[in-house]
């Protein structure tokens, strides 16, 4: 069956929390409360479904988001303009099925219109060789490392901070400036709900 890759609803919100919680130890885990302000902040925030059911997602926000993460903090001080990949997760029985490259080729389509590079971060802990290799095939490097100093389960995670230069995104402003064309495809998440969403916040 085919990959579908749409905005989150409200009412999923329930099952992103369950898929994300159930991701292991590459991703945070997060709470109902964080789900909802990701919901409410986040400029990307789609799902990927297959076979009716949730397959994985991944949210993201401009590098000018309000954003509470240490490792946001961390491109920020390095990089003026960015879209940051906060996290992915894709379910462990759909694992080696194309959602997490579907999610990827997704959110660079978005990405490269606006921002001329992909951020994200690989956490350098037993297990994450498959992360690493994954981001490189997908055009990442590593521009550096960063030791989380966030309290509970993050505090002392060394990171991978990995970079992708988006290379439509000189010919776009070239041509566009900020006026991109009227098209369906190509406006913001229709959950954006506040005006500083048009780079949005995340964890």
């Amino acid at each position: 069956m085919s990959i579908a890759i749409r905005d989150v609803r409200e009412h999923e919100l329930d099952s992103v929390l369950a898929l994300n919680n159930a991701a292991g130890p590459a991703i945070l885990p997060l709470d109902a409360a964080r789900v909802r302000r990701l919901f409410e902040a986040a400029e990307y925030f789609r799902v990927a479904e297959r076979d009716g059911s949730l397959a994985g997602f991944l949210i993201g926000f401009g590098s000018d988001a309000a954003h509470d993460s240490s490792n946001f903090a961390w491109f920020r001080q390095r990089y003026p303009h960015f879209f940051y990949i906060d996290r992915v997760v894709v379910a462990s029985r759909r694992r080696g099925g194309g959602v997490g490259r579907a999610l990827y080729a997704d959110v660079q389509s978005y990405a490269e219109l606006r921002y001329p590079q992909l951020a994200c971060e690989v956490f350098l802990q037993q297990g994450t060789d498959h992360a690493l290799l994954f981001h490189g095939s997908f055009g990442f490097r590593e521009v550096g490392q960063h030791v989380m100093p966030e309290q509970g389960p993050a505090h002392g995670v060394r990171a991978a901070m990995l970079m992708k230069a988006l290379c439509s995104y000189a010919w776009v402003r070239e041509t566009y400036g900020d006026g991109l064309p009227d098209a369906a495809w190509l406006q913001q998440p229709r959950h954006v709900a506040g005006p500083v969403l048009q780079t949005g916040t995340g964890a």
